[in-house]
Formats: structure tokens, C-alpha cells, sequence
């Protein structure tokens, strides 16, 4: 017989001592649980990826420091909802028998507007309430800067392997409906493997695996019937969310750090999650440009003919294309010589601005510019042996003016000797 309420919600823990992972906030010298033990409790936010335990702990919080528990969905909710809340809580603080800050925890606070976080600001920065925001994304890019000044982030962990085997344990053997049940888990590999860190994925399946026996039969847990069971692992990757930023992260410095088998990886995680494929595209040409540079300057005419191909040829064999050029990429040289040159030449025309052309560089189509000097003086190259003479280019005045610095392959050795060989000749 099995329950209506999911095993997730059963298993929900109600003290520290229950819960589950996160021992850097809630060991025995986590920031959480000195906070818990003071009764001192500062506003924060709880930031990590989904079934890692954030609306538990604020509930956990809230008990042991017995303060009300006011929660919101920025989903559901708006302004008014917040004032609605923050006004309960002013009553609250101001009557004689309250013994601490009520807690208002917001859920996906990443969804509320900027005005919607306005409204929270007063009320936390005079006391009225705790606030105990979680979010999925990135506080740095989806919570304004004055609420973050005034909630300190702490980042939650997806759970380990031995959080996920202890979670399993205490379902068999915690629960009403599971501990009447005979189970036989003879592996787990593809169990932990689909539930990826998350306990109510973990707990969704166990449910899952329960529903689909007969009452009065042994519940056998393999990685067989796991997988058979779930069809397939949807990949974990939010195309908009901090897993995006993470992946085409490490795809990047994997390109970049000469790993052609971590960069084949994270693009694989990047295709089997749905990304966008011009986005991928668009990012090679960029490497190609930026981390390859001139030590094979191939690579970014490579670069632009997979972008090119990949509009042309379309999904699912454009992956392939993506591929070779990642691994070309990934394998060539690397050198960022042109991209620090226009930085340092940005930099020089920040420092020394609109400099003036010098007057033989300047072109002179009337005779009012002949007469003021424009184009006096300027040697065209192709008139001189080996099509080159030595000559003022730079402005005059400028702080800095040796911008590309070769670096040390021979592609760049090559131009750089070149060079040299002209204006010493």
C-alpha cells in the first residue's frame, strides 16, 4: 500500500540532526548551524541546484530558532503579497510575546522583479523580518546588488554518493509505507546516476520503483530496471540558467587548455542538453580568433566554415561538425598575442585619446589640404625595395607603442623574422 503524498514530502527532515549533505554550512562548524545555536539568525540566500535541500533547511531554521515561517513563491506572488506578509510581520515584532524574527522564505527569488526585491529592503534592513531566499541561478546576475549587501549567499552543494546511500537507507528503512515492503537492491549505480545529486529526484524514483510493484512482491532495485523504468536521463542543463554558464565554461578553457577529449565531453553535455548549435558555433569562432590566434591562423577560417556549414547542413549531423572543429581547435597551438595587441591598443587610446593623424598619412583630394601639408612627405612601400620604407605610422605623444608582442610558435616567429628582416635590411 502506498501513500498519496510523494516519499520526498514524507521523508521531509525537521532537525539538523536529519538532515542530509551540506555539511560546510551545517557541520559541526557550519556558518548555519552556529547561527541556529546562537539563535542569532542573519538574513541570507540559499543558492544551488534543485533537491539539494534549501526549502528544508528555512524550515529546519525556522523550528529550532521557533520563529514564524511566512513562505512566498516568486512565481505566484507579487508586490503586494510581500507588503501583505511584511505587514503581518510588523505586528508581529511589535507584540510582547515575540521571541524571534519571523522568517519570510522566498522560493526562486531569482523570478522576482527588481521591484518586487525593492519591496523587501525596508523590511529587512530594520529587523521587521529574516529573510531566507533560494534560487537555482546566480545571485551575482538575478538578485539586485542592495538585497545582496544585506543577505550574505551560501552556496549548496549537489549531494555525494554516500548522502545518496544514506538517503535510500532512511527511506527502506524510515518510512511507514517502504519499511512494510521487502526490498533487494542488488545495485545502485544507475539509481545515484539518474538522480544526479538531487534527493527528490532520488526519492521521486524509489516512489516510482514502489508504484510499479505489486503490493506483497520483493522490490528489486538494478540498474536494469532503473533504466528501464526512467527511458532515458534527460540531461541536466538549463539552456538560460547557471548550468549554461558553467558548461560552455569548461568548454571554453578545455579548447583553450589543449584537452581535445574534456572539450568533445562538455560539448557532448552542451548537445545532449539541446543548446543552441549557432551558440557553440559562434563560440568556436571566437576561440579560434582569441585562444588559437595567429599560431594557426587556419583555425578561424575553419572556425567560420563550421558556423557556415552548420546553417547549411542543419541538426542532428551538425554535431559532427562541431566536433571536428572543436578537436581541431583543441589540437592546434595556441596564441593570444592578437587579442592582447587591441587591448593594449584600446588601452593606449583610453590614456591618450583622439590623437592627431600625422599630417603624410593623411589623404589630400583638395587644394586647400595640399596647402595645409596633407600627404607631404609619404613614401608609398611598393616604390621601395622589398616594398617597404621605414616610416612614421604611430601619432605622435603616444605613452606605449609596441602593441603586438609575438608570442613563441612558429607561426608568429615566422612574421615576426619577416619583420625584422625588412626594417634591417
Amino acid at each position: 500500500m502506498s501513500s498519496n503524498i510523494p516519499l520526498a514530502e514524507r521523508l521531509r527532515p525537521d532537525s539538523l540532526d536529519n538532515y542530509i549533505g551540506q555539511s560546510h554550512l551545517v557541520g559541526e562548524n557550519g556558518i548555519v548551524r552556529k547561527m541556529i545555536e546562537s539563535g542569532k539568525v542573519n538574513s541570507f540566500i540559499l543558492w544551488g541546484p534543485p533537491g539539494v535541500g534549501k526549502t528544508t533547511l528555512a524550515r529546519i531554521i525556522a523550528k529550532a530558532t521557533q520563529s514564524s515561517f511566512y513562505t512566498l513563491s516568486a512565481v505566484s506572488s507579487g508586490v503586494k503579497d510581500v507588503r501583505d506578509v511584511i505587514d503581518k510581520c510588523k505586528n508581529e515584532v511589535s507584540g510582547l510575546f515575540c521571541k524571534a524574527r519571523p522568517i519570510l522564505f522566498i522560493d526562486e527569488i531569482h523570478r522576482f522583479s527588481k521591484s518586487q526585491q525593492d519591496s523587501l529592503l525596508g523590511a529587512v534592513e530594520q529587523g521587521i523580518i529574516t529573510l531566507i531566499g533560494a534560487t537555482t541561478e546566480n545571485p551575482s546576475f538575478e538578485v539586485i546588488r542592495p538585497l545582496l549587501s544585506r543577505a550574505q549567499v551560501y552556496t549548496l552543494k549537489p549531494l555525494e554518493i554516500t548522502d545518496l546511500q544514506t538517503l535510500l537507507e532512511r527511506a527502506i528503512q524510515n518510512d511507514n509505507f517502504l519499511s512494510e515492503r521487502k526490498f533487494d537492491i542488488q545495485e545502485t549505480n544507475a539509481l545515484f546516476r539518474f538522480a544526479g545529486g538531487d534527493a527528490r529526484k532520488l526519492l521521486n524514483i524509489i516512489d516510482l520503483i514502489d508504484q510499479s510493484t505489486k503490493d506483497g512482491e520483493t522490490i528489486i532495485i538494478n540498474d536494469k530496471i532503473v533504466t528501464e523504468l526512467l527511458q532515458e536521463n534527460p540531461a541536466a542543463y538549463d539552456k538560460n540558467g547557471e548550468m549554461h554558464y558553467d558548461i560552455i565554461s569548461a568548454f571554453i578553457k578545455s579548447v583553450r587548455g589543449s584537452d581535445p577529449d574534456a572539450a568533445i565531453y562538455w560539448l557532448a553535455r552542451m548537445v545532449a542538453g539541446g543548446e543552441d548549435p549557432e551558440f557553440i558555433a559562434r563560440r568556436l569562432v571566437i576561440l579560434a580568433a582569441e585562444d588559437i590566434g595567429l599560431a594557426n591562423p587556419n583555425a578561424l577560417l575553419l572556425a567560420n566554415a563550421t558556423f557556415d556549414a552548420l546553417r547549411k547542413i542543419g541538426w542532428p549531423e551538425g554535431r559532427i561538425i562541431l566536433a571536428e572543429c572543436t578537436i581541431y581547435l583543441a589540437s592546434s597551438p595556441k596564441s593570444n598575442s592578437a587579442y592582447l595587441a587591441i587591448d593594449r591598443a584600446l588601452e593606449e587610446v583610453q590614456k591618450s585619446g583622439n590623437m592627431p593623424v600625422p599630417l603624410h598619412l593623411r589623404n589630400a583630394p583638395t587644394k586647400l589640404m595640399k596647402d595645409l601639408g596633407y600627404h607631404e612627405g609619404y613614401k608609398y612601400s611598393h616604390d621601395y625595395d622589398r616594398h617597404y620604407v621605414n616610416q612614421q605610422y604611430l601619432p605622435n605623444g603616444l605613452s606605449v607603442s609596441n602593441f603586438w608582442i609575438p608570442a613563441q610558435n612558429p607561426q608568429e616567429k615566422k612574421l615576426s623574422d619577416y619583420l625584422g628582416y625588412l626594417k634591417n635590411k
